[in-house]
């Protein structure tokens, strides 16, 4: 089972160590430096899941979550939200009011991570 998952974060190392975590697991993933960067690779690529931060300096993780979910061909990608916003409200707007598949909070423990991806991809 080879999933393509593709990472949007604007902090290299942590690209790195969830590279580093998830290809053991099977896993390819493709780092995006910053939203834009993200959506060219998106849709270039297609994944079968995303991972995504909300606050990047260009184009906020929000920003980038609209305009997936707004084309024809990516609508459909589950995406984890990956984000330091740990308050309880954070956390409700993006499952309840955003409808995002999985919100994870920094810091948080691989396996968390990747028993999230496994449940999106089923």
């Amino acid at each position: 089972m080879h999933k393509t998952i593709v990472y949007i974060e604007d902090d290299t190392e942590m690209i790195e160590l969830i590279r580093l975590a998830l290809d053991k697991r099977g896993f390819e993933i493709i780092g995006a430096l910053g939203g834009s960067k993200g959506l060219e690779i998106i849709f270039e690529t297609i994944p079968d899941l995303i991972l995504l931060d909300l606050m990047m300096p260009e184009m906020d993780g929000w920003d980038v979550f609209h305009q997936i979910k707004s084309n024809e061909s990516t609508k459909n990608i589950p995406i984890v939200i990956i984000s330091a916003k740990a308050q309880p409200i954070d956390r409700l707007l993006g499952i309840e009011i955003a409808k995002v598949d999985d919100y994870l909070t920094k810091p948080f423990k691989i396996q968390e991570l990747v028993d999230s991806i496994e449940r999106q991809l089923q």
